[in-house]
C-alpha cells in the first residue's frame, strides 16, 4: 500500500509540511514521537524506523484505491459519482431525544445506538466535544456514552487515535463513525494491519458521514470564543442553501456568524481530498438537503450496512423513503465535482497531470476524464 519503505520523517515532509494532513488522527498513539498539540500534528523527536504505521496508514500518503476497495468490497474501485453502492435513499430516526440531539435526521446515532443494544458491537470509535468544545476521539460503550457524541463539531478531531489506543489484543466488536479521511484510513489499515495498536479485523461496522470541509482548530478557536462561554454550547449547525450562516446554539438561544468568516478557518487541506460521501464505508450519511429537513441521505454500500438498515428499521426506530431522482441528481452532481476540484488541484501541486500525489490504482482513463471536465 505504502510504496516504498517511509516513516515519521517522510510523514512530516510529504504530508504535514506539504499541507496535506486532515487531522484524522491515524498517525497518532501507533508512534511515541507523534502527538496532537493545539489541533495539529507535531513530531516530536527523529524516528529511527525505515518505515512505519504512521506513513502505511495515513490517507494523504500513497493510495492503491483499487486495493483497497478489493479489501472492503471486493471489487475494483468504483468509476460512479458516489462510489459503491447497494442502495440509496433518504432516513430519519423515530426516537425523538436522538433527533433533536443529533444532527439532521439523527439517522447515524440511531444506527450506531441499536447496534451496541442488539451486541452487534460492544463499542463505537467516533469523535466527542469536550467543555471547550474541541473534539476528541472517544470510545463509547453505551447508548448513553453514544449519545454524549451526537452533532457535528465541524472540526477536525483526530478521532482515529482513539482507536489507535484500543489493546491489540482486544476482542471486542467495534464500530467506527467518521469523514472520508478518517474511513479511508481505516481501510488502509485493513488491506495492511497496524503493528500497535487496535485491530483492524474487529472493526465490524464503519459508518461515514458526508463532509465538505473541516476547521482547524488555532483559527476556529478564536472566532468561537467570541459567542459566548462554550461549554453552554448545545450544537453547530449549517443551515442549507440559500443561508450563509454557521449557527451557534447555546443554552441562551441562537447566535451566528458569516460562513465567509468560518471559511478563513478552513483546513487547506480539505482542497486536496476526493471524497465527499466516506465511500469507503458500510453505510455513508449526510444532510437530505433544504427540501427535506430533518432527513438524511443514506447509501448503503455493503451487505453488512444494508443489515443493521434493515434491523432497525424493523425495530421501528428508522423511517426509510425513497430519494428523489432530482436529489439523487444533485448528490451525484456534487460528489463528482468534488472529485474533478480534488484531481485538478492535486495535479497542479505535482506539476504533473499524471501524479496525483497519494491515489494510485484507478482505472484507465477515470483520472483524465475529470481532469479534462
Amino acid at each position: 500500500m505504502s510504496g516504498t519503505k517511509r516513516g515519521s520523517k517522510n510523514l512530516l515532509e510529504d504530508v504535514i509540511k506539504a499541507g496535506l494532513c486532515t487531522g484524522c488522527g491515524a498517525c497518532v498513539t501507533g508512534c511515541p514521537y507523534i502527538v496532537v498539540r493545539e489541533g495539529r500534528i507535531v513530531v516530536l523527536d527523529r524516528c529511527t524506523l525505515e518505515e512505519g504505521d504512521c506513513y502505511r496508514h495515513c490517507p494523504r500518503t500513497r493510495t492503491d484505491m483499487n486495493v483497497v476497495s478489493g479489501k472492503v468490497f471486493g471489487v475494483p474501485f468504483s468509476s460512479a459519482e458516489t462510489g459503491h453502492a447497494l442502495t440509496i435513499a433518504m432516513a430519519r430516526s423515530t426516537d425523538h431525544l436522538i433527533s433533536k440531539k443529533a444532527q439532521d435526521g439523527g439517522t447515524v446515532t440511531t444506527l450506531l445506538a441499536f447496534a451496541l443494544d442488539a451486541r452487534m458491537i460492544e463499542a463505537v470509535v467516533c469523535t466527542k466535544m469536550d467543555e471547550s468544545k474541541a473534539p476528541h476521539g472517544f470510545v463509547a460503550h453505551s447508548r448513553d456514552e453514544l449519545l454524549q457524541c451526537a452533532g457535528s463539531s465541524y472540526e477536525a478531531g483526530f478521532a482515529l487515535e482513539a482507536f489507535r489506543k484500543l489493546p491489540a489484543g482486544s476482542a471486542d466488536r467495534v464500530a467506527a463513525v467518521g469523514v472520508g479521511c478518517q474511513i479511508e484510513a481505516l481501510a488502509k489499515m485493513k488491506a495492511e494491519a497496524p503493528v500497535n495498536g487496535g485491530n483492524p479485523d474487529n472493526i465490524q461496522l464503519t459508518v461515514g458521514l458526508f463532509c465538505g470541509w473541516s476547521l482547524r482548530s488555532g483559527y476556529f478557536r478564536p472566532i468561537l470564543q467570541g459567542m459566548g462561554d462554550p461549554a453552554r454550547i448545545v450544537k453547530f449547525d449549517i443551515p442549507h442553501s440559500p443561508h450563509t450562516s454557521f449557527d451557534v446554539y447555546a443554552e441562551e438561544g441562537k447566535s451566528s456568524v458569516s460562513l465567509d468568516e468560518i471559511r478563513s478557518a478552513i483546513n487547506p487541506a480539505c482542497q486536496y481530498c476526493w471524497d465527499m460521501t466516506a465511500e469507503f464505508s458500510d453505510i455513508s450519511v449526510g444532510s437530505a438537503g433544504s427540501r427535506f429537513p430533518g432527513w438524511n441521505t443514506i447509501i448503503v454500500r455493503t451487505e453488512r450496512g444494508a443489515e443493521l438498515l434493515a434491523r432497525a428499521r424493523d425495530a421501528g426506530l428508522i423511517e426509510i423513503q425513497e430519494l428523489p431522482e432530482w436529489r439523487l441528481a444533485q448528490l451525484k452532481t456534487a460528489a463528482l465535482n468534488r472529485k474533478r476540484t480534488a484531481f485538478k488541484r492535486l495535479a497542479e501541486k505535482s506539476g504533473d497531470s499524471q501524479d496525483l500525489l497519494y491515489i494510485f490504482g484507478l482505472s484507465e482513463g477515470f483520472a483524465d476524464s475529470l481532469l479534462a471536465g
